[in-house]
């Protein structure tokens, strides 16, 4: 079998059906959408969730909670990700976004303790949890609260 030899198998590609051309075509004049009615017409057809004048399910349904615009979001880090750091180096936002770890900034970065810490770094963050403090401080390394 050559390049210019290759061909579909019969059935593999359709074609798509030409609407609205001629009488023979067989779907011409109505284009197949039949005669009158709200279906018919351009921009026709019932919106989603529309239930024919009935109160919509999203409506019935009991709304709860609320979205805070106001949150404070934070990309989070564990300890165990900062072992790819050179010992005495210092840890920032910066640092963290250029290998990788962070991809978005968003309000500041916190530090968890998921994991060992085993070379002394200095980490600058916005927040610690507890036991990233004290895993970094267990490796001789240092916390700054930015």
């Amino acid at each position: 079998m050559k390049l210019h030899e290759l061909h579909y198998t019969e059935g593999a590609r359709k074609e798509r059906k030409r609407i609205g051309r001629g009488t023979s075509s067989g779907t011409g004049k109505t284009a197949g959408k039949g005669q009158k009615g709200q279906k018919s017409r351009s921009g026709g057809g019932k919106k989603p969730g529309f239930e024919g004048g009935q109160t919509p399910l999203f409506m019935r349904l009991p709304k709860r909670g609320f979205t805070n615009l106001n949150r404070i979001e934070y990309a989070i880090v564990n300890v165990e990700d900062l072992n790819r750091f050179e010992a005495g180096s210092t840890v920032d936002m910066a640092a963290l976004k250029e290998c990788g770890l962070v991809k978005k900034e968003l309000d500041g970065l916190k530090v968890l303790g998921n994991g060992q810490l085993k070379v002394a770094l200095t980490v600058k963050a916005k927040k610690f949890s507890k036991s990233a403090v004290a895993a970094i401080e267990a490796a001789g390394g240092k916390t700054e609260v930015i």
